[in-house]
């Protein structure tokens, strides 16, 4: 019996150290739940053997049939042992496996992110402990490290040693960089400087061709547009303030504050270059339209036609024909309003191009029905 209780123990000291790391590494399977009876039979099963095995002169021993009952009891734990091992083998022994490489991958890290730590103050970077990617960077790294030092559990111990393997490799990553800022961002600067002579050039055009839209169409065609003008040269004026303020900063050797700048400069430029396209690209389309007003009626009633035939074509005339029909009396408001000596061409296209819209929406849905059907 002796030789049955300690197999038996061993076995389960085995399943509870996969257990163990099961629950702290991956808690989602519940295998926990699933070993705690089979636990507890063996408890109950140790229990009664350790009652049996007691030596004391003053105590008789036992009848055999409790010795017999002992022994079927360790032998039942054991068959559950077994069958239970069998059935969770592969991710009990994987799960081991990982655990027993925690302290290792802890101390690794551990070593690799004081390494790392330490080189920001080398004399090959030192230079650039200022900047901010390696200053963050850097403080996530002390941040982790300190994570780590406090972890408790294999589950908790592994998970903060990744962190800190990411975060050692983002501050490599940093220090790898950070020698060619101040390459790039002149570079950088050189490039914006002459995008912004570019947009300083075409915004000059905005004023001429806002006076086209006013002199050439009615008024209401740029009423939406007025503003543009101002607000492109405001825009044009915060992007040079903010140039001089990267030149400034790449000159103080703080190249990525420099960077930062040319990233909101660009946004700058092309808020303005929008509001510039937005007027010249008004003008452009109204001459279009005035110069042959029947091609853009055209255009979208033939789409009609083409949305008329695919309900036609997938059986749904019932749902659709009345809804497309009803868009030839859009279409028709919109050709009877072009009138006047000064036409409202804007209003024409945006009516057509609404009809243009919804009869695409209704064909997106027809095509939708039929596919999923």
């Amino acid at each position: 019996m002796v030789a049955a209780f300690l197999d038996m123990d061993k076995r389960q000291s085995v399943i509870e150290a996969g257990v163990a790391a099961s629950y702290e590494l991956e808690p989602e399977r519940h295998l926990l739940r699933q070993w705690d009876p089979i636990r507890q039979a063996c408890y109950r099963a140790g229990e009664t053997y350790l009652q049996l095995a007691v030596t004391d002169p003053e105590q008789p021993l036992a009848p055999a049939p409790a010795y017999e009952q002992a022994l079927r009891q360790i032998t039942e734990a054991t068959r559950t042992l077994d069958e239970f091992f069998g059935n969770n083998r592969g991710h009990l022994e994987h799960m081991t496996a990982v655990a027993n490489t925690v302290p290792e991958l802890a101390h690794r890290m551990r070593t690799e992110a004081r390494r790392t730590l330490a080189e920001v103050q080398s004399p090959d970077f030192v230079a650039f402990a200022h900047y901010p990617s390696v200053r963050s960077a850097t403080e996530a790294l002390e941040k982790t490290l300190n994570s780590l030092d406090a972890a408790h559990g294999v589950g908790a111990t592994r998970t903060a040693a990744l962190r800190v393997e990411e975060a050692t490799t983002a501050l490599l990553d940093a220090l790898a960089a950070a020698p060619g800022r101040r390459d790039e961002a002149a570079r950088t600067l050189a490039s914006v400087t002459t995008r912004i002579g570019a947009v300083r050039t075409r915004t000059e055009g905005l004023a001429p061709a806002f006076s086209a839209l006013l002199r050439e169409f009615n008024a209401a065609s740029s009423a939406d547009l007025s503003g543009n003008e101002k607000q492109a040269a405001e825009l044009l004026a915060r992007a040079e303030d903010q140039l001089g303020r990267a030149r400034a900063a790449a000159k103080d050797g703080r190249p990525e504050e420099a960077l930062e700048l040319v990233t909101a400069i660009r946004a700058e430029l092309s808020r303005a270059e929008e509001l510039v396209d937005a007027v010249t690209a008004r003008l452009a389309t109204l001459r279009s339209v005035r110069q042959n007003p029947g091609a853009k009626v055209d255009e979208v009633r033939f789409r009609l036609r083409d949305a008329q035939h695919l309900a036609v074509q997938r059986g749904l005339t019932a749902e659709w024909g009345s809804v497309l029909d009803s868009q030839l009396s859009r279409i028709d408001r919109a050709v009877d309003a072009l009138t006047g000596v000064h036409p409202d061409y804007w209003a024409y296209v945006r009516d057509l191009d609404a009809v243009s819209t919804f009869i695409a929406g209704v064909v997106d849905r027809m095509r939708g029905r039929t596919e999923n059907a």
